[in-house]
């Protein structure tokens, strides 16, 4: 065990499996007491366990470390508040929040329902706020704090996922906003973009995938690879896993939570596979000006030439097939 945390809380919530198991035991290793809180639901939002959370417990005692379970919710505002209140109670204290918990409820837009919609960003983005905003009281007090945001590179646009994808650059705006209004209380803030082949990765059929790339969807192409071809690659084995093993989003996301990661924050950061990355913030990269207002005429001249010229259309139309 390493001690990079020694005397620090943690609240990990999702962390009854994969990705957020994987921070939670690594945090645990570096001398963090952790509270372990996972709902210990079904991929549908259906059940209640307490086993998830038991079991990463009673794996960072068994490796001479602390631990508590919480089962609580993220989408709820109070069952959030008993995740930071469990680390209160138990460590008398709380120093670290990372928000990992999710669900997928993949759909195309036009046969989405409404609570398939509000459920994902229940989970994701008012999942942060709720967490956040309970865990910023004993931060504030001691003037420390490291918050972590599991976002997703989804978040940049995925067919299928315009809900997951509303809810992660949501929760990257949410972190931007965090560190401006945290950080000179000592408390720093990035999303993460992780990665890694874990239950809800693998609940997305294959034929999704194939269904968007063959209708020139950009960016479907990864999703639509055949089962076969994943499984070769994850058996492609090393002393240190697979590239697509969730454990390795641990290291980074644990150097970022301990005190010299603090110097980081309002970033994103790409944890996934044998990599760290910082993703660039967003900025202008082409403008047009004229002294005067703009005429709808005089736009139309120019945008085409100078303003969008060599910008690719990530889902260009498709003509319908010919019927005849």
């Amino acid at each position: 065990m390493g001690n990079r945390l020694e005397g620090r809380v943690a609240v990990v919530t999702g962390s009854g499996r994969g990705i957020g198991r994987g921070v939670a035991l690594m945090l645990a290793e570096e001398g963090a007491k952790v509270v372990v809180a996972d709902f210990g639901g079904n991929l549908d939002g259906s059940g209640e366990q307490q086993t998830p959370a038991d079991e990463v417990v009673e794996e960072i005692r068994k490796a001479g470390g602390q631990a508590a379970a919480n089962y609580g919710d993220v989408s709820s505002f109070e069952q959030a508040g008993s995740m930071v209140q469990t680390a209160l109670d138990e460590f008398g204290r709380l120093d670290i929040l990372c928000h990992v918990a999710g669900i997928l409820r993949d759909r195309m837009v036009f046969n989405m329902t409404e609570e398939e919609w509000d459920a994902v960003l229940a989970v994701h983005l008012k999942g942060a706020f709720n967490t956040v905003r309970h865990a910023v009281d004993p931060m504030l007090k001691q003037r420390y704090g490291r918050i972590l945001l599991f976002s997703s590179g989804s978040g940049l646009g995925a067919s299928g996922q315009a809900n997951y994808s509303a809810a992660k650059e949501g929760m990257v705006g949410f972190s931007r906003a965090l560190a401006r209004e945290l950080g000179p209380y000592g408390i720093a803030v990035n999303a993460i973009y992780p990665g890694g082949a874990t239950r809800m990765t693998a609940s997305v059929p294959p034929s999704t995938g194939q269904l968007r790339a063959a209708a020139g969807i950009s960016g479907a192409a990864a999703r639509a690879q055949p089962q076969a071809q994943q499984q070769r690659q994850a058996e492609q084995e090393s002393p240190d896993g697979t590239p697509r093993d969730p454990l390795n989003n641990a290291p980074p996301v644990t150097w970022l939570c301990s005190e010299a990661g603090g110097a980081i924050s309002g970033q994103v950061i790409g944890s996934s596979g044998w990599q760290a990355s910082r993703y660039s913030i967003r900025q202008v990269t082409r403008s047009i000006s004229r002294p005067t207002r703009w005429t709808v005429e005089d736009l139309a001249s120019v945008i085409p030439g100078q303003l969008v010229a060599g910008i690719p259309n990530p889902a260009p139309f498709v003509p319908p097939a010919d019927q005849t």
